[in-house]
């Protein structure tokens, strides 16, 4: 998250769009295009004889909004008690689908250890995923997790989901994922997929977030890796270090022992009191 400045908060610094500045040139040009939520806004001001525009007021309190998500992200929990591995994967692959029975084997034997699955909620291989952990799960030590979002594409939570945390936005979606998880896994997918995938990337590649393992699992992200190497690494747009972020497997079975050995780091660090959440850092000695 963006660091505040001072107490008046300049829009830029805290990762507000120009447009949501409400003193800025493009809001005063959003200003002027219209809704009908918003005509009803401004003709309500009107009859209460208010001169501020309705539009003024919402860019006002979504900038406020960005300042209030810095300021409760000072405060979440220090340290994390549960293991948990984030597995995204395309809504289109559908039982039947041998990466669909990859997928369920892979989270059954994850659940088994103790860990906990999140996925986002939806049918495809995330119903794999979580249909997997719920099969796999030992005396309930371990949690099927879903980080729902409303798609006209998708039929909305699958059955086996324990616990569901509805999202209206990719961007919060997105928080959530890092803030629960340990470890992610990147299965076969599509746009969706990819964009959970770099979002993570370059979260681990700036070290907002660490040791959180980012395994690629089949043989279609093989082709990616090469092109980025080819197309990225050889014009130093990305480094060797930021590609060695990343691990890439053929097989659901073969993320089992990555996942193993950061489960046990992570139990040593809990041992230790080192294992902190994502996204938090220690304070600032004063």
């Amino acid at each position: 998250m963006a660091q505040r400045n001072d107490k008046n908060g300049d829009p830029e610094v805290l990762g507000v769009p120009p447009s949501l500045d409400p003193a800025s040139a493009e809001a005063r040009t959003l200003r002027k295009e219209t809704t009908p939520e918003l005509e009803a806004l401004r003709q309500s001001q009107a009859r209460k004889g208010a001169s501020t525009d309705p539009a003024q007021i919402l860019d006002r309190s979504i900038y406020h909004l960005w300042e209030t998500i810095n300021d409760l992200e000072q405060i979440q929990p220090d340290r994390v008690e549960h293991f948990r591995v984030s597995i995204f994967g395309s809504s289109r692959i559908q039982k039947g689908d041998p990466i669909y029975d990859e997928v369920k084997k892979l989270s059954h034997n994850l659940a088994h250890l103790g860990v906990d699955i999140v996925t986002g909620g939806g049918p495809g291989l995330m119903e794999a995923a979580n249909s997997g952990a719920v099969e796999g799960q030992r005396h309930k030590r371990s949690r099927s997790f879903g980080l729902a979002i409303h798609l006209d594409a998708e039929e909305g939570v699958n059955t086996f989901v324990d616990k569901v945390f509805k999202h209206r936005t990719f961007f919060s979606r997105l928080h959530h994922f890092v803030r629960l998880s340990s470890a992610f896994i990147v299965m076969p997918g599509g746009i969706g997929t990819c964009l959970e995938l770099y979002m993570v990337w370059q979260l681990l590649q700036v070290k907002h977030i660490k040791q959180h393992p980012l395994i690629l699992v089949g043989n279609m992200w093989y082709g990616l890796i090469e092109w980025m190497k080819e197309n990225m690494e050889q014009r130093n747009l990305v480094s060797p270090l930021d590609m060695s972020i990343v691990t890439v497997v053929a097989s659901g079975a073969e993320a089992i022992p990555l996942i193993k050995n950061a489960l046990e780091k992570f139990h040593e660090g809990k041992a230790n009191g080192g294992q902190r959440a994502a996204g938090t850092r220690r304070p600032k000695k004063r």
